[in-house]
């Protein structure tokens, strides 16, 4: 049995456990392994459709140390005026160049994939996918689950329904194969209301399919960001005037509806369907121009979560509605990011990577890594980051964004993790103090100071609100 030695044994090389190496070796000396289940880098981005891209700018993906894209603003499309956004093949094509050229280019972080990892006599083991050879690995340091909120993609989840013989179920990842289309599709049906859905939608309606051929399962509404207020480098007021307009709508609403008629109001929250409440918050981006065109999709149902797909009907907990001969029914029911309860980030021998500021994924990974680089303390590693779940519902909007405000100043109270984030290309508000004379900044700052107190005093009695009413 073969065995090696080093500081640091990552499990996962996804967006999270990329992030965290990242940053843990460029702030301190010590030696990783990484090891993942798949051959290369890039975790659930191998297994994307082609033809989603990210949600947020590129500027502020993937890992500090190598840009992502070239910082453009596009021309024209539904991004027009915004950073550009990575598509899959780019981001998979960068993780595997980072892995390359600044992890093992440092000589300092070792890759091993295509093997299963798990704990027991002796310590940790790493296990061939291929030909079940083991690796024994002694852990000078601690053990980095970077796969505790490993994200569930459509082309690899177990579908949560019945299918009869004969009914026709893909994945989005099918949509673009043109070999699985012969011109006598009778429709297509999109199952499921979030971000996959929306990508799915946009698809279909950027290729020229008609809205009418289009249904659309919604079991529930969600909201979404405004990708307007989430501008980095060069537009980085947006960013400071969402958080702006957050606690200025969390410090003067009296009740939970009240907040999110705020919210919506001022332009910070969208939702597709102004007559439906969203009941759902993932965090997700998109334009006011990618919501214009999901309008026109008006066939949504809304009958509850699909219970089975048959040749004649679509089932769900709420009713049933006829299906159309050749239907294609699409299924954008994964869970994404999942909702795993909190534990500590940082223990004696172990750190579970979580989200500490809402979203972001990259960011809290890179965040984690410099924590543990420059303090040696777990308590006070902890005390800096608490773990923030993700979240699912809608109001859980306030719990997550409570959260985030409280982190972020504890980090203002930190000199160095305060410059770390002025200059780490993850934070989407990094370079902030290049711009704090342009008046859409003085304004968003003023606005962010004057309604802080009040709004972190306010969205607690906000979040019992939301509880006391289901």
């Amino acid at each position: 049995m073969a065995s090696i030695t080093t500081d640091y044994l990552v499990v996962g090389a996804g967006a999270s456990g990329m992030a965290f190496v990242d940053a843990l070796i460029d702030e301190s000396d010590a030696d990783v392994v990484i090891v993942d289940r798949q051959d290369r880098p890039g975790g659930h981005w191998n297994h994307a459709y082609p033809f989603v891209r990210l949600h947020q700018p590129s500027a502020y993906y993937g890992v500090n140390s190598t840009p992502l894209g070239d910082d453009r603003i596009d021309d024209d499309g539904p991004n027009a005026g915004f950073y550009e956004r990575a598509t899959a093949d780019e981001i998979r094509s960068y993780y595997q160049r980072v892995l390359d050229e600044r992890l093992l280019g440092s000589g300092r972080v070792r890759f091993v994939g295509m093997s299963d990892h798990f704990s027991g006599a002796g310590g940790q083991h790493l296990v061939s996918r291929l030909d079940g050879h083991e690796t024994t690995v002694e852990v000078r340091r601690k053990v980095v689950d970077a796969t505790y909120l490993e994200s569930e993609v459509p082309s690899r989840h177990t579908l949560p329904f019945e299918v009869e013989d004969g009914a026709r179920v893909i994945p989005p990842n099918q949509l673009a194969e043109a070999g699985a289309w012969d011109g006598s599709v009778g429709g297509y049906t999109v199952l499921g209301g979030g971000k996959t859905g929306m990508d799915a939608v946009s698809w279909l309606l950027d290729e020229d399919v008609p809205p009418e051929l289009i249904r659309w399962v919604r079991p529930r509404e969600c909201w979404s960001y405004d990708r307007a207020l989430l501008q980095p480098r060069d537009m980085v007021a947006t960013v400071v005037e969402g958080v702006a307009i957050e606690m200025e709508a969390a410090a003067e609403a009296e009740d939970v509806p009240e907040l999110f008629d705020r919210l919506e109001a001022s332009g910070r929250l969208l939702r597709l369907d102004p007559e439906v409440a969203p009941t759902m918050f993932r965090a997700a981006t998109i334009s006011t121009a990618e919501a214009a065109s999901l309008r026109r999709v008006t066939d949504v149902v809304r009958k509850g979560r699909v219970r089975s797909v048959g040749r004649d009907a679509l089932v769900m907990t709420g009713g049933s509605v006829p299906s159309r001969h050749g239907e294609v029914h699409v299924d954008c029911t994964a869970m994404g990011l999942p909702r795993c309860p909190p534990r500590p980030i940082f223990e004696p021998d172990r750190i579970t990577v979580q989200t500490v500021r809402i979203g972001l994924t990259p960011f809290n990974a890179a965040l984690l890594g410099y924590i543990e680089a420059t303090r040696g303390d777990d308590a006070e590693k902890n005390r800096l980051c608490p773990p923030n779940v993700y979240p699912w519902s809608a109001t859980d909007w306030i719990s997550t964004t409570y959260l985030s405000t409280k982190a972020e100043a504890l980090w203002g109270e930190e000199p160095d993790i305060a410059e770390w984030l002025e200059r780490s290309r993850l934070n989407l508000a990094c370079g902030l103090s290049d711009h704090f004379d342009e008046p859409r900044m003085q304004d968003a700052v003023t606005r962010l100071l004057t309604h802080r107190e009040a709004a972190l005093a306010k969205l607690p009695r906000l979040a019992e609100l939301a509880g006391s009413d289901g």
